[in-house]
């Protein structure tokens, strides 16, 4: 059984276009900017939009799929640092970067009721690739033995989550990030 056909070279570079454009448009005016609009500022005929994404919501799913692999792409690397400890570390940073850009688009996709399962897969891959780093940073001795994956990003994106709800900034998600990063070091 084969895939879906790559798309040609051309067609690939208009669906980045528009993939790249919409986070910028999306995260500077918010999720209500119509998608015709989207097309305009890409460049592109909104017909071209359409055979990518034939609704917001698919391009909403993109980009959150988008982010969510580029997360396990990083994970993945960080797995092959030579400093375990600061990969692990480094790459929480990161996601709570991109999760707290992220937290839109799942609650204006929640909202429409679309399958979430290719969503549910590629959050799969993004913890299975966190329990090497978890691993690896536990066998350094940077990270206490008694957590998972899970857990870490339970505690990561659940505070991180609640903050935001409560209106933290930028200052506060760090310094709650640093609260969460002593406690998952051994203790002395």
């Amino acid at each position: 059984m084969t895939g879906p056909r790559p798309l040609r070279a051309d067609a690939e570079r208009n669906r980045l276009r528009v993939l790249e454009v919409a986070q910028q448009v999306f995260a500077s005016e918010g999720l209500a900017v119509p998608i015709d609009e989207i097309a305009r500022r890409a460049g592109l005929g909104v017909g071209t939009l359409y055979r990518h994404f034939p609704t917001k919501e698919a391009l909403f799913e993109a980009i959150v799929i988008g982010r969510t692999e580029n997360l396990v792409a990083q994970a993945r690397a960080g797995a092959k640092a030579a400093d375990p400890g600061a990969a692990f570390f480094g790459f929480l940073s990161r996601m709570v970067e991109e999760g707290t850009a992220k937290k839109d688009f799942l609650a204006a996709l929640a909202s429409t009721g679309v399958d979430l399962a290719r969503i549910a897969a590629a959050k799969h891959r993004m913890k299975r690739a966190v329990a090497v780093l978890v691993g690896r940073a536990q066998r350094a001795g940077a990270v206490r033995t008694d957590v998972g994956a899970g857990d870490v990003l339970t505690l990561v994106m659940g505070t991180v989550g609640a903050a935001d709800r409560h209106g933290a900034g930028p200052a506060e998600r760090k310094r709650l990030l640093q609260v969460i990063f002593d406690g998952l070091r051994p203790r002395p």
